[in-house]
């Protein structure tokens, strides 16, 4: 039998993740074209107010 511990900040992280990825590939999925548009892609995620996080830019913003 396996003992399992109690979930700690990393798993969360990682099950987080795991959640967006998978609403990605959902919406990806379900998209008529191609890929999924910069703007897709970050109203699926959920990124209001990104604009705010500099470590973390929008996908639109590495195209320019």
């Amino acid at each position: 039998m396996v003992a399992l511990s109690a979930p700690n900040a990393q798993d969360c992280v990682a099950l987080a993740e795991i959640e967006l990825c998978g609403e990605l590939m959902i919406a990806a999925s379900a998209a008529g074209e191609e890929r999924l548009s910069p703007d897709r892609i970050d109203e699926v995620l959920d990124v209001r107010g990104a604009e705010c996080w500099a470590a973390v830019p929008r996908q639109a913003a590495r195209r320019g």
